[in-house]
């Protein structure tokens, strides 16, 4: 009987770990995917600025 008790609760606490270290890395990916995004975001807004002042230029 002990021996299925300490079986039991190990595999809960092991389910538990699980969880949470899925959850961890699951938040990390969604960091990094948003930190990419504004990144090229960020790029395309700079290349549009950069088309604007050109065109800019050119019609003056």
């Amino acid at each position: 009987m002990p021996m299925e008790e300490s079986f039991f609760i190990f595999f809960i606490f092991f389910l538990l770990v699980v969880g949470v270290l899925s959850f961890a890395l699951f938040i990390r990916r969604l960091l990094i995917n948003f930190q990419v995004k504004n990144n090229q975001l960020n790029e395309i807004n700079r290349n549009l600025e950069r088309m604007i002042e050109l065109l800019e230029d050119k019609t003056d």
